[in-house]
């Protein structure tokens, strides 16, 4: 009983830093977007690949809940 709650927090916390670093590469990469100042078409697109992964990263984080 309590190794599999040591191994189910081990997993948690994995998830968690996953996740939180799926999040931080996800807004660095929109947030590069706009440091760099073009906004052309191809700027445009990867600021909504950068969008989507946040938004995907966010509703991973509340299905999990």
């Amino acid at each position: 009983m309590l190794m599999s709650n040591v191994l189910e927090r081990k997993s948690l916390s994995k998830v968690n830093f996953e996740w939180l670093f799926q999040l931080i590469a996800s807004l660095a990469w929109m947030i590069s977007v706009f440091v760099y100042g073009s906004y052309e078409l191809g700027d445009c697109l990867q600021l909504t690949a950068a969008s989507a992964w946040f938004i995907a990263n966010i509703c991973s984080f509340i299905s999990r809940k």
